[in-house]
Parts: structure tokens; sequence; C-alpha cells
């Protein structure tokens, strides 16, 4: 599959590696280093204008060495990107540590995975009884022990 794109920067994301799922989005700084407070969260420009297919979407995700070296991930856990979106890609990152992160121009801030996705109809239905059961049923959180 091919995505069209534009880069305001004329970078192009990248796979690191042969078997990585996903490619890396890398922050556009054109004005200079962003200052990320302890603490504090904001929207990161990419410089990227993506054309995602129909029935596809991006899902865009923290980078694990940002995380676990920094506290950098993103506010909403996982973000998506609809094929019917047209504007920049930002991202939006928040800082859980209690040091300050310098973010330079270029540097990757997060990773992107395609996902095929379907929409779905829903069927209403008048009771609970009419949802078909499991063995699992209604167990939730920690149902199976830790």
């Amino acid at each position: 599959m091919k995505l069209k794109i534009v880069s305001k920067s004329g970078r192009i994301p990248e796979y690191q590696t042969k078997g990585s799922a996903g490619f890396d989005l890398e922050a556009y700084l054109p004005e200079g280093d962003f200052l990320l407070k302890a603490g504090e969260r904001a929207l990161i420009p990419t410089g990227y204008f993506v054309e995602l297919p129909d029935g596809y979407e991006a899902q865009v995700r923290a980078r694990s060495g940002l995380s676990i070296k920094h506290g950098i991930g993103l506010v909403n856990g996982v973000g998506t990107v609809d094929p019917d979106y047209r504007g920049e890609w930002n991202v939006p990152l928040i800082n859980w540590s209690k040091e300050d992160y310098l973010i330079k121009d270029g540097e990757r801030i997060a990773q992107v995975v395609i996902s095929k996705f379907e929409q779905v109809e829903f069927e209403v239905v008048n009771d609970i009884s009419e949802i078909s059961e499991t063995e699992r049923g209604a167990g939730g959180f920690g149902h199976t022990g830790k």
C-alpha cells in the first residue's frame, strides 16, 4: 500500500528496521526547539499531511524509548487519524516526568501503525438475555486473579 504525503520539512517518515510495525513521526519545529515542561502537555506539529485509503486508520503511539527514558507519552494514550482527515498530523505529547524535556526539530516523537478497520451496524435488542452467553460472562477487571 502507498500513502500520499506532503511534508513541510521534506523529511519522509521511516520504518527503523525491516521488521518494524510502525514508522516514526518527527517534530516539525522550524521556529526552534520546544521545551515541554514537567507535567505539561502540548500539541507538537509534524509537518505531515497524509491521505489514508478508505478503511484504514493511523494509530499514533508513544515511542517506548522516550516514555521509559524521559517520561514522554501521548496525552490520549493512542490516537487515531481517520481516513477522511486531511489536516496536519500533530502529536499530543505529555511530560509525565519531573524534568523539563527539550524537543528538537526532526526528533522522532511518536510512532504510527496503519490498521485496517470496519464500521459496524448496531442491531438493537430489547433485553440482555438476547445477547449470547459466554464462559466469561460479565467478569470484568481482575476476574481471573491478579
